[in-house]
């Protein structure tokens, strides 16, 4: 039988292993974790040591954690060359030879199957400074789920040490494109959130745009060419079931989940103009949130719920509006001058709504908060587009395509701009959306 792993099975695998108890986060490095905009910064260092067990498991593992935490900003894993104890198994590390390399995290584990092909994960947490163990679990699955668990894993570490939720546990949707650029085909497609195990979910026949992941991530609505007018589809990631949502005399577009999925909120084309709509995915019944003769598109839910922000050129140029989720009047956030405002997404936090700016022939990823002041820039160049948020709120993915470059490309960001990774993918790869933590 198959085992499935979440986050609740888990947690219930624990084993009875004389693992110390899970102490509070170890937040004496107060000035290390301040995260915030001009803030004295300094990202936290870790030893990830070679997980013993079976040599394929373990060397996994490893990887997975370290490639996790390079692309972190705020957990540094030291080079493993400058290791003086080599430990390959969770037992208590010798603190003085980990301060010398200035570590201030130590993680140790082993990954091995047993008898009946199942694999046993675990690993241990140690706070160099106070010599204490932080973390630890241990985690029985399918050798298929070792990558998996390796994600659950480092959110755990990074929760420990950062006080913040993780995000490595996570999926990201994604338009697939391949084909000469004249004749581009766009597949959807899903991932994890470090660009492995890719999977196509629809086989190019439709011209696929602007994927966006349901709240239990099993679902995704999107946009689909090719069939008559453009239509809202939803689509089961599992079963690889479409369906069309509702039937519009007019093109429908910029599909997005409300924050408990019993919604979709979306644009509709009538005549030169779009307006935004919701729909009750239970009755199929629309409502009709925005009455203007603008093109007003691209909405986004609060986490709450409460409220939508969306682009709107009814001031005369593309800007950022918010008002209320039943509809009615809206206020605009985005005042930059000489800029377009385009693509907004609310932060799952709360904190911050994502966005594209245009300005001077240059297109920029950047952020603001919900009252639109605090504007900032984390990217700029000759095409940025399309922000998603990490479900943790603190990265915002976005795709790419460099002048003459031939094609688009996944990248991501920290939401202060102080580290940029670029996403792998086997193709060209644009309109990224990133999915809750998984189950």
């Amino acid at each position: 039988m198959t085992f499935i792993l979440t986050r609740r099975r888990a947690v219930g695998l624990a084993a009875a292993l004389p693992f110390a108890p899970l102490a509070a986060p170890a937040l004496a490095q107060a000035p290390y974790l301040d995260i915030r905009p001009g803030g004295a910064f300094k990202p936290v260092t870790i030893a990830v040591t070679s997980f013993g067990g079976d040599q394929q498991e373990g060397a996994l593992v490893t990887s997975v954690l370290a490639n996790n935490f390079r692309r972190s900003v705020f957990i540094a894993p030291l080079d493993p060359k400058t290791f003086i104890e080599k430990q390959t198994n969770p037992e208590s590390p010798s603190f003085d030879q980990w301060k010398m390399i200035n570590a201030q995290f130590v993680v140790a584990g082993r990954s091995a199957r047993g008898a009946d092909g199942r694999v046993k994960t675990e690993f241990r947490l140690w706070d160099v400074a106070t010599g204490q163990q932080v973390a630890g679990q241990q985690y029985v699955t399918d050798a298929g789920e070792i990558r998996r668990v390796s994600h659950i894993i480092s959110d755990l570490i990074f929760t420990r040490v950062t006080g913040e939720k993780g995000w490595f546990d996570s999926r990201v949707a994604f338009i697939s494109e391949s084909g000469p650029k004249e004749h581009r085909i766009k597949r959807l497609a899903v991932m994890d959130q470090d660009g492995a195990n890719v999977r196509t979910l629809t086989d190019g026949a439709d011209l696929i745009l602007t994927p966006r992941f349901s709240p239990n991530s099993q679902e995704i609505t999107y946009m689909a060419f090719g069939r008559g007018e453009p239509q809202v589809s939803l689509l089961n990631i599992e079963t690889r079931q479409s369906e069309v949502v509702g039937n519009f005399p007019g093109m429908s577009f910029s599909p997005r989940f409300s924050p408990d999925g019993q919604r979709l909120v979306m644009s509709i084309a009538q005549g030169a103009a779009s307006n935004i709509f919701s729909m009750d995915l239970r009755s199929r019944a629309p409502t009709r949130l925005t009455d203007t003769q603008a093109i007003d598109t691209s909405p986004s839910y609060s986490p709450d719920g409460k409220q939508i922000v969306f682009e709107s050129d009814r001031g005369g140029t593309q800007q950022i509006y918010t008002m209320s989720a039943g509809g009615g009047g809206a206020q605009r956030l985005s005042h930059g001058e000489g800029a377009r405002y385009s693509t907004p997404v609310w932060s799952p936090k709360g904190d911050y709504i994502a966005f594209t700016r245009q300005k001077a022939g240059a297109f920029g990823i950047g952020v603001m908060k919900p009252d639109g002041s605090g504007e900032r820039i984390l990217t700029e160049g000759f095409h940025n587009e399309g922000p998603t948020w990490a479900p943790n709120g603190l990265y915002v993915m976005f795709f790419r395509e460099p002048q003459g470059s031939g094609g688009p490309k996944l990248f991501m960001s920290d939401v202060f701009g102080r580290g940029e990774f670029p996403v792998p993918t086997p193709s060209y790869a644009s309109d990224p959306a990133w999915s809750p933590l998984l189950g």
